[in-house]
């Protein structure tokens, strides 16, 4: 599958699920959501973000953030998102966008989160690269996500499974350090975010 079909695939997908999306995801990925942003602790006055936005559960824990702009490949995502951020009162610069060719200027961000998007994306380094270009010298990005361990290797039931979970979500079988190592970002902290490692959490710096 070639990343513009991928791309174009994702777009249909999630599209598709936004209606329930909240009803499946929100209640089990609040805690790591929440504990992501606390690692990441953006200051009110920060430029920041949100890549892959979604339906804009981060927004829930970013009350004090003033400087928000949000993409997604999804209109039907943003939409909700929009509502939400007008729930809460949040004013948010929201676009529709690929996180693999962002449409950003160099070193504009203080902060980026990635929440659910490096294991969907279809070119995760190149996402991560566009990351890195648009963070200013410094600057951080937290991303939650579910990862095969960096050095492990899958087993045959991991990898048939894989087949099902790429065609209706998300690849389980691609390692964060591999993805970082090609990048100048590096590994500040990272974390366990639930099923023995399986979803993780990791604090990453320009």
């Amino acid at each position: 599958m070639s990343p513009e079909f991928a791309t174009r695939y994702n777009r249909w997908r999630y599209n598709l699920y936004a209606p329930v999306y909240d009803r499946v995801v929100a209640a089990f990925f609040a805690p790591r959501r929440r504990r992501a942003i606390e690692l990441l602790a953006p200051a009110p006055d920060e430029r920041l973000l949100l890549l892959g936005a979604g339906t804009g559960l981060d927004l829930d824990y970013l009350s004090g953030c003033r400087q928000l702009t949000a993409i997604d490949v999804s209109d039907g995502m943003l939409a909700r998102l929009r509502r939400r951020a007008d729930r809460l009162g949040l004013a948010v610069d929201v676009r529709v966008m690929d996180g693999q060719r962002l449409d950003f200027p160099d070193a504009c961000f203080d902060a980026v989160i990635l929440h659910l998007i490096l294991a969907v994306i279809p070119d995760p380094v190149a996402c991560l690269r566009e990351v890195e270009r648009v963070l200013k010298p410094g600057g951080r990005a937290v991303v939650f996500d579910k990862f095969l361990p960096d050095g492990g290797h899958a087993g045959w039931a991991r990898v048939a499974a894989n087949w099902l979970t790429r065609l209706i979500a998300t690849d389980i079988n691609r390692q964060l350090g591999v993805i970082v190592g090609h990048t100048t970002l590096h590994i500040e902290h990272e974390e366990s975010a639930g099923m023995g490692g399986f979803f993780r959490i990791a604090l990453l710096r320009k």
